[in-house]
């Protein structure tokens, strides 16, 4: 028979169950990351470098924990408070799948194309490769 220690099952419990999470910010590359836990409470915390990714990081920790979750504390920043994100277009790629990737509505696609004007000319011609600044909406 196996002794299973309660603390080393809660911490491995909360990590399970907010692991999606964790691999988000490793994906992003979360710097200065920590990840521990207090009294039933996973804490995690970091530096994303921009506001989508923190963003991202919060929408997964409510879809996972519920609205207002009690059993995580999360204090994630991001470095970047100028726009929103850079895009690099890949093919097949519109102004419009892009707005709605990052703003959840196509038809937002000429916020991107009014911050991109210096390598934009026309909003329906953008090419695999280029580096659009993806802007707050409301700024």
């Amino acid at each position: 028979m196996s002794y299973l220690n309660p603390l080393t099952h809660s911490i491995m419990s909360l990590q399970a169950k907010y692991n999606e999470v964790l691999e988000l910010g490793k994906e992003f590359g979360v710097k200065d990351g920590y990840v521990t836990e207090e009294n039933g409470v996973l804490k995690i915390g970091g530096t994303t470098t921009t506001p989508f990714q923190k963003d991202a990081m919060w929408n997964k920790i409510k879809e996972i924990g519920g609205e207002a979750p009690t059993d995580i504390e999360a204090t994630i920043n991001s470095e970047v408070s100028e726009y929103y994100h850079k895009h690099v277009v890949k093919a097949g790629e519109s102004l419009s799948k892009i707005a709605k990737h990052y703003y959840g509505q196509a038809n937002l696609y000429n916020h991107i194309f009014e911050a991109n004007t210096n390598i934009l000319k026309n909003p329906d011609l953008i090419h695999p490769g280029q580096e659009l600044t993806i802007p707050f909406l409301n700024k």
